[in-house]
């Protein structure tokens, strides 16, 4: 996968440039990155190839750790609908 493909508006890339810029900010920027990846890209791809650009580089960033814990995090489990939802 391209880097252009992977962060197709450059928001991580800037984030790497912004100097003492925290945790918060960086999540703030993954959130905004995330909603504009488009249609189709695979979402886990594209965060091993920011991670393989960035990372090496910056292992201490906080923007390396908030790409990190985006691998590692699952689709947390949806809530049922109607009766099923509301059965003990």
């Amino acid at each position: 996968m391209r880097i252009e493909a992977a962060d197709p508006k450059g928001l991580v890339r800037e984030a790497y440039r912004i100097e003492e810029i925290g945790t918060g900010e960086c999540r703030s920027i993954f959130l905004d990155w995330a909603l504009s990846l488009p249609v189709g890209v695979d979402t886990k791809a594209a965060l091993k190839r920011l991670i393989a650009e960035y990372a090496p580089a910056a292992p201490d960033h906080p923007m390396t750790g908030v790409l990190r814990a985006g691998l590692d995090t699952e689709a947390p489990p949806r809530r049922r609908g109607g009766a099923r939802g509301r059965r003990n």
